[in-house]
């Protein structure tokens, strides 16, 4: 069975949940760590309304994300994505994709501070292995 590309981004994002977020701040670029889930190639990830990247992102809604390549595990392949940030503002999802990890930001999936950010791809860049050219996926 051959996996289309689209495939092994999914798997990618089913199997990666931690991954860098980047914001562009004062024409700076700013990244950090961040949770993701995801629903098909849409990306989701959890934080509070207070965080500067909740500013960032009202400012300019371009970001840049970087998830997969673990190298204890063999998963040596990893994406880079493009995309545009937007908040998320149904409750159902807010509660599907809320978690007790996320506890030390957010209490609970009602917590009136909790913003969803919605990452829609713009350009996916598949890297099989690192050092190998990457195969792209332009949605």
């Amino acid at each position: 069975m051959t996996n289309t590309l689209k495939d092994k981004v999914t798997e990618l994002f089913s199997h990666h949940k931690i991954g860098t977020l980047a914001t562009i701040r004062d024409n700076k670029p700013y990244s950090r760590f961040m949770m993701f889930n995801h629903d098909d190639l849409t990306l989701y990830t959890a934080t509070n309304e207070h965080a500067h990247k909740a500013e960032d992102i009202a400012q300019n809604p371009n970001v840049h994300i970087l998830l997969g390549y673990d190298r204890d595990s063999n998963h040596e392949h990893y994406v880079e994505i493009e995309a545009e940030a937007s908040v998320e503002e149904s409750a159902e999802l807010k509660k599907k994709f809320w978690s007790e990890e996320l506890k030390h930001w957010i209490a609970s999936p009602e917590d009136p501070e909790y913003l969803l950010l919605k990452l829609n791809p713009v350009t996916i860049l598949y890297y099989a292995k690192p050092g190998k050219e990457p195969q792209e996926l332009t949605l």
